[in-house]
């Protein structure tokens, strides 16, 4: 089976210009996540695709793979696919799975990784996964930088949203909060489907790209995962991470 991990990320962030290239302990966020990403034993091989002369050079120059893509994309997903069929070109051989993670999510792990990948192994009819975690405060889950998701009993999504869901108007305290962690497979094919399939109107609404799969009849297969993990949308992002990861001991290995 051939396994490829693929990064999306540009400078040109509207909610925080540059941040690929935001300095963790001295390493820039794109290049934890490449770090983390390329230590799983599951993923064949990773590559950064980027429309940015500076962020391909930083991989470049630590021995990565990088991949320059068009600078048109407004969907990572459009990016990883473009990227995909580049590496494909240059390899003469096609992927069968596609792991998308996204380039703003540092305290990933090569365990997540593995994680998500897990139900395609099993199963050939799973065509896209995502991980999910638990929300721990209420902080978090009121934050429209923090997409959150609820499951059916399947273990599939049900609805994604920026919006604080299931409610807690009625005043339950045990109401599980869950937030989805990009770190998604798709299934080759089902990749360059679903990126010719038009924005569908709760995406839109929600801002959320898997929102299309759902309203389009299809599944998403939901996985939940311990390992903590923080989108990083602002400065303070940033900063909260940085203190996050002061011990971690993943971070001994590439640094």
């Amino acid at each position: 089976m051939s396994v490829i991990a693929v990064i999306p990320a540009r400078m040109a962030s509207s909610r925080y210009p540059g941040k690929p290239m935001a300095l963790i302990h001295g390493v820039p966020m794109i290049g934890h996540c490449y770090f983390r990403v390329n230590m799983c034993t599951d993923v064949d091989a990773t590559y950064v695709a980027t429309c940015d002369q500076k962020i391909y050079d930083y991989i470049e120059s630590i021995g990565g793979k990088a991949v320059m893509t068009s600078d048109k994309h407004e969907r990572a997903s459009d990016r990883a696919g473009e990227a995909m069929l580049l590496i494909e070109k240059s390899l003469d051989q096609k992927t069968e799975i596609l792991v998308m993670v996204q380039g703003d999510e540092p305290m990933d792990t090569p365990a997540m990784v593995s994680q998500a990948l897990q139900p395609m192994i099993e199963d050939a009819a799973i065509k896209v996964v995502n991980l999910m975690g638990d929300i721990e405060t209420i902080e978090e889950f009121e934050d429209p930088n923090t997409v959150k998701v609820v499951v059916n009993s399947a273990g599939d999504a049900i609805y994604f949203s920026r919006e604080p869901i299931p409610s807690r108007r009625k005043g339950t305290d045990n109401v599980r909060m869950l937030k989805q962690i990009c770190i998604i497979p798709f299934r080759r094919d089902f990749l360059l489907e679903y990126n010719q399939l038009p924005q569908t109107p709760l995406e839109i609404i929600e801002s959320v790209d898997m929102m299309r799969v759902i309203e389009s009849g299809g599944t998403v297969r939901m996985v939940w995962t311990e390992g903590a993990s923080i989108g990083v949308d602002t400065v303070e992002d940033r900063r909260k991470v940085e203190l996050l990861m002061t011990d971690d001991p993943l971070l001994k290995r590439y640094t």
